[in-house]
């Protein structure tokens, strides 16, 4: 059993017929568009003042507003 979440629906086309793809963790095909794709943690997000905002994201980059 694993920990990890299975996509339910295709990026591209909502389809929900997803099959694993070869043997690397996270990719994914769609049989009903004939697409792979993969599927990957990328990082938790600094928590912004309000819902929307931009100013945590201008934090998280090292910009400057």
């Amino acid at each position: 059993m694993s920990a990890h979440s299975v996509p339910l629906h295709c990026p591209y086309c909502a389809g929900e017929f997803l099959y694993p793809h070869g043997e690397r963790h996270g990719a994914w095909e769609c049989r009903e568009c004939l697409r792979a794709f993969t599927v990957g943690f990328l990082g938790l997000l600094a928590p912004t003042d309000s819902p929307g905002s931009t100013s945590g994201t201008a934090a998280v980059k090292g910009e400057s507003s």
